[in-house]
């Protein structure tokens, strides 16, 4: 504890800017004061206060979504399917967001006369924020109004996706794998065979040159994620393959708004 007290004690009176305390943090890894697990958090933390809300959100097309006039036996099969904890209700398209359904006030409708539901009485408000919106800030909000999830809207007051608190809260301490996750990864790092590996996307470029002998950073971003959206431009789909030096990555899984994982086959 008394390492971290005199580290930001130092960063105060030397009035460290972004860079320099990134560079101090990898110094403190390399000393092993701090692990890498810890160091990969706390650059998360940097993470946030530099991403936009519209870098991570859920886009608009694959929002699942329920409809006001829905019954409750047409909503239950959709709850059961996706998963999700919580849905946005609206009227007749996805610009019409009228409140939040939480999959929890439909348990005591179960196995009771269904001509008793009423959607109004249960749906909850929205919270309604910008895509330019600030993840650090959108966190403290989120903890203050003890909301979960948020509607984004574009600059024209168009529906343009959702952000949860878990979407933040990965941005720090990674991907959070839930019961209902296919991905199962023990390792950032894994050996397959010979010189096949299977990599973590949230894996840090520090994490990763330490591991493979390389020399890769930016001011940019700080994962192998990073490095590879940087050289392929955009964000890569399953299977794509982007080759760096003598690293062949392939992308075997990534979503709308991540690279979930990679595996790498180091060329001679």
């Amino acid at each position: 504890m008394k390492i971290f007290k005199n580290l930001i004690q130092k960063f105060y009176e030397n009035n460290l800017d972004r860079k320099k305390i990134i560079l101090q943090l990898r110094r403190y890894h390399e000393k092993k004061y701090i692990n890498m697990e810890l160091l990969s958090m706390l650059l998360g933390v940097f993470k946030v206060q530099e991403t936009r809300v519209k870098d991570i959100m859920i886009p608009r097309s694959n929002m699942v979504i329920i409809k006001k006039n829905s019954s409750i036996n047409e909503i239950l099969p959709l709850i059961i399917k996706s998963s999700h904890s919580r849905f946005p209700v609206i009227l007749e398209n996805k610009d019409e967001i009228i409140g939040i359904l939480l999959a929890k006030d439909l348990l005591k409708f179960i196995d009771k006369d269904s001509s008793s539901f009423n959607i109004d009485e249960i749906i909850r408000p929205s919270v309604i924020i910008p895509e330019t919106k600030k993840l650090n800030v959108l966190l403290s909000e989120f903890k203050s109004g003890r909301n979960h999830l948020a509607v984004v809207v574009d600059e024209y007051g168009g529906v343009s996706g959702l952000i949860t608190i878990e979407d933040v809260l990965e941005q720090i301490v990674g991907d959070i794998i839930d019961e209902h996750d296919t991905v199962l990864i023990n390792s950032n790092i894994k050996k397959l065979k010979n010189s096949l590996y299977l990599i973590n996307g949230s894996t840090t470029l520090q994490e990763f040159n330490d591991f493979f002998k390389c020399h890769y950073s930016s001011d940019k971003f700080d994962t192998i994620s990073g490095l590879l959206i940087n050289k392929f431009k955009g964000l890569p789909k399953n299977q794509d393959i982007i080759l760096i030096d003598n690293y062949k990555f392939q992308i075997k899984l990534s979503d709308q708004r991540r690279i979930h994982s990679i595996q790498l086959d180091i060329k001679d």
